[in-house]
């Protein structure tokens, strides 16, 4: 049998090498993704730190221990998709190959038996050559976390070797996972309706088919109503987890608007021949269409709706700000400078927030579990007075008083996953001092965390606040020029003075800004990976359609106008993977804009048209090309020669 998979792997090379491509690219993925995952995890804390400086350090660690996590999950799921998509589109192509071994005596177990070992073999093929690239992907990763400033510049990753046999045994275990249901089908078709491609062999949209795409596509428009009642962060949970199962239900049933699409293509192009032959050959070639919009579609679904998600919840952090702050102007400067703010002629109300390095362990209790548990907080501690505060915010409390945030006492923001309740106990480390704070407040959840605890300004020394960075939001006095106001501090040197729009949009861009860094993180190496298996797919197609091209080419047609055909076939397909991703996008931004609805009292959509302009003339761009490389290739041949050769 494996001499045989030899003798197949040498005839039908051009198959192979894309399946074999496609897993050394996911290897290669999930073992530096894995790698750099391991080498955050355990990072070294230099000596001389301060307790809070080590702890803030370690949180850098730990925020790209999280974003390499997310990194390395997306990696194995496209190389699942990819490879089994890639494998169930090689099997298909050889149907008749393999009924002629049916015929001549082979059973069904043996079939499978060949097609697996043809897995193993294309499996350790891909590990093998994957393996060497992981070394430059994990090179791009660290360059780029680094780069971006989600690590230190110093960092080093390292192959361990439970990464390698992880990624290894995750190359030929999705090898064998992607032939193992083609194998099964395969083995159940009757060998003359393969010869002949009719009744079974033909049915494109089989049982398996069918269960799986409605199954997901079921469980896509659950999570797109529940993301519509839940909290914010739930809400982004549930839309980017949208993506990829809507991504996979979409790809599944994308065979049923093949032949819907050949028809508006043919309405567009009636009376001419080579838009008559494209329509014809995708409603004939539906298996083939399908397999290369189903990358596409998980691509496009992917890409925007990552970028869409993270897009509006920069613009929804800048939106928050502004509807929720009650004031006229925003001064940046240190602690000290802060202080002096409220003596500036025409200031009403000057609120300093004053950030604190202090450490926090505060009691929660898990909403889903009921159980109860501690986090450590570093970050987004803010010292204010209360009474300021209360005059320039719009705070909607969820229970307490800001009135009660005196003493030792602190007030806390809610999240959608944990439950805080009021007059518990936090723990807090003030450098050599150790507190114990009574929980005054509770605010409702905000899509911002830059002050998600507020502690008074009395319980912070002095020296502390001085050198420590603040802003202050400032309220001017009736019938006073805001700008005039801004004009005194700024001649008082007391820091950087801004309105509350300029501010918020400021914040918004910051944020904005971070999330194209993270988005680069994420998708920019799984992208790539999605497009080679669109193009990937592509090839194959074009590869197995050398006597469909030299039968058109005998009837009348000429070289160029055969490759024109091709190309209107794949612009046809790149509409169908656009469109079917586009409407995972959309709802996958609806359940954005419930969250951003309910956190801040209006919905928040900010949709990536730009980088749907890039997607829409890369994707177009990629396959045209692909298709006219290939079927000029394909076409090379003198077609007399394809037509008469037998089978």
């Amino acid at each position: 049998m494996f001499r045989l998979s030899l003798s197949t792997f040498r005839d039908r090379w051009p198959l192979f090498i894309g399946a074999m491509l496609s897993v050394a690219v996911g290897v290669a993925l999930v073992e530096s993704s894995l790698r750099v995952l391991a080498a955050a995890a355990t990072p070294p804390i230099p000596p001389g730190l301060s307790e809070l400086e080590a702890l803030q350090l370690g949180d850098t660690y730990d925020g790209a221990t999280t974003l390499m996590g997310m990194t390395a999950m997306l990696s194995t799921f496209l190389a699942v998709f990819i490879v089994s998509s890639t494998f169930a589109f090689t099997v298909a192509q050889r149907r008749r190959d393999l009924a002629l071994l049916r015929l001549l005596g082979g059973g069904r177990g043996q079939l499978r038996g060949l097609l697996l070992s043809e897995a193993v073999l294309l499996g350790l093929c891909g590990v093998a050559v994957g393996m060497p690239l992981s070394a430059p992907a994990a090179a791009a990763q660290t360059a780029m976390l680094t780069g971006f400033g989600f690590l230190p510049s110093d960092f080093t990753s390292a192959s361990a070797g439970w990464t390698v046999m992880t990624a290894a045994a995750t190359g030929i275990g999705v090898a064998l996972l992607g032939v193992l249901t083609a194998s099964r089908r395969a083995s159940r078709i009757r060998p003359l309706e393969a010869l002949r491609d009719s009744g079974t062999a033909a049915a494109v949209m089989t049982t398996s088919r069918w269960v799986i795409g409605l199954l997901l596509l079921g469980g896509s428009v659950v999570l797109a109503l529940l993301s519509q009642s839940a909290g914010l962060l739930i809400a982004l949970a549930l839309s980017m987890t949208l993506t990829m199962t809507g991504g996979i239900a979409l790809s599944l049933l994308s065979p049923l608007f093949v032949p819907l699409t050949g028809r508006v293509f043919g309405l567009a192009l009636r009376g001419s021949t080579l838009g008559g032959l494209a329509e014809a050959n995708l409603r004939a070639g539906v298996r083939r269409s399908a397999a290369t919009a189903a990358p596409l579609i998980v691509l496009v679904a992917l890409v925007l709706g990552l970028a869409g998600t993270l897009s509006s919840l920069a613009k929804a952090s800048g939106e928050e700000l502004a509807r929720t702050v009650d004031a006229d102007l925003v001064v940046e400067s240190t602690g000290a400078d802060a202080q002096r703010v409220a003596a500036v002629a025409g200031v009403a109300v000057a609120s300093p927030e004053i950030t604190v390095p202090m450490t926090l362990t505060m009691p929660v209790i898990d909403r889903d579990t009921d159980e109860p548990e501690e986090e450590s907080v570093h970050s987004g501690i803010v010292a204010v007075d209360p009474a300021a505060y209360a005059d320039t915010h719009r705070a909607k409390l969820l229970g307490g008083s800001l009135g009660d945030l005196r003493g030792e006492a602190i007030v806390a923001t809610e999240r959608s996953e944990q439950q805080l309740t009021l007059g518990s106990k936090f723990s807090a480390q003030l450098g050599d001092k150790a507190l114990s704070l009574r929980l005054a407040a509770i605010l409702p959840e905000r899509i911002s965390t830059s002050d998600d605890f507020l502690v008074p300004r009395e319980l912070v020394p002095a020296g502390a606040l001085a050198t420590a960075p603040a802003q202050t939001l400032v309220r001017v006095a009736d019938g006073t020029d805001p700008a005039a106001v801004a004009d005194r501090i700024r001649a008082a040197n007391l820091g950087t003075v801004s309105t509350v729009d300029t501010w918020a949009a400021a914040r918004s861009a910051q944020q904005q800004n971070t999330n194209v860094r993270t988005m680069i993180v994420l998708m920019a190496l799984s992208g790539l990976y999605a497009l080679m298996a669109v193009i990937n797919a592509v090839v194959i197609a074009g590869t197995e359609r050398k006597r469909d091209f030299a039968v058109t080419r005998v009837i009348g047609l000429s070289r160029p106008q055969v490759v024109g055909m091709a190309l209107i076939e794949s612009w046809a397909v790149t509409v169908i993977g656009l469109f079917l991703g586009g409407l995972v996008v959309a709802g996958t931004l609806a359940g954005v804009a419930a969250g951003t609805a309910r956190a801040i009292g209006v919905a928040v959509v900010d949709f990536p048209w730009t980088l749907l302009g890039v997607v829409v003339l890369v994707a177009f761009a990629a396959i045209g090309a692909t298709s006219v490389l290939t079927t000029l290739a394909a076409t090379r041949p003198r077609p007399i020669s394809l037509v008469a050769a037998r089978e």
